[in-house]
């Protein structure tokens, strides 16, 4: 018991730093990022490597980037589970885009720097229009040239739990006629989706090996969920998942 406690206040602790360094990194980088998009890649990534170093000494969690990162035009399909895996992925690509909620222009810092990096904000609660806003905003290539990230499942998602794979990524990687990069994690181990409390470990997201243009609906959304599943569950038991916790998703149907 003792030791939970410390590491919850050492956990608070990190968090309390966390958002403070977001405001101040933020403000320091923003006039270069107003003149100069570079600026807010620049802050961003600072940002994230911060957290990542400052969770590695002061709650005991580190983090490894695996597999070939990224360059160029590509679409990269992650698992999502915690704010962390977001941290760990644009700590290492040199220009990430997000396809990202509406609600989180209006975050402070935050929601700025999002649409200043090329963000696409798509309404949820609109499942029609956001895959049609998507489509329209990447063929336009109106979020600029960088790596395109999208998150399959549409929302964060616990270790245990299995969520389905939403077919917009399908249509994004047809339009777009690029590469899909998959990426699985096991972040959500040791890095809730909510509360306070980081646990030590080892964090992954690993990027795994492309899926070339040319698949059809069907087929590549039973490759992409089959690969990123697999991995983040063998990255989740690496963790410390006990087998019988891991989520195990109906077999698809081509």
């Amino acid at each position: 018991m003792i030791g939970f406690i410390w590491q919850w206040i050492r956990s608070l602790a990190f968090v309390l730093q966390m958002y403070l360094m977001m405001v101040v990194l933020g403000v320091v980088f923003t006039p270069w990022a107003i003149v100069d998009r570079r600026g807010a890649f620049a802050g961003i990534r600072t940002y994230c490597r911060w957290v990542r170093w400052t969770a590695d000494w002061m709650v005991g969690l580190r983090s490894e980037i695996r597999g070939p990162i990224p360059h160029g035009e590509v679409l990269v399909a992650s698992k999502h589970q915690s704010f962390f895996d977001i941290i760990l992925i644009c700590s290492v690509l040199p220009r990430p885009k997000f396809i990202m909620k509406r609600e989180l222009i209006r975050a402070p810092i935050l929601g700025w720097y999002a649409l200043r990096i090329g963000c696409v904000p798509v309404d949820r609660g609109k499942r029609g229009q956001a895959i049609i806003k998507m489509l329209a905003d990447v063929k336009a290539g109106v979020s600029g040239p960088g790596q395109l990230i999208i998150y399959p499942q549409g929302t964060r998602v616990a270790p245990e739990a299995w969520v389905p794979y939403k077919v917009g990524t399908a249509l994004i990687y047809g339009e777009s006629r690029q590469d899909c990069v998959p990426a699985a994690t096991n972040v959500g181990v040791f890095w809730p989706r909510r509360g306070i409390y980081r646990k030590p470990g080892t964090a992954v997201v690993a990027f795994l090996t492309p899926i070339r243009p040319g698949l059809e609906t069907d087929a590549f959304m039973e490759r992409l969920e089959t690969t990123i599943e697999t991995a983040s569950n063998a990255l989740m038991a690496e963790g410390g998942l006990p087998p019988e916790r891991l989520p195990h998703p109906p077999v698809r149907s081509v």
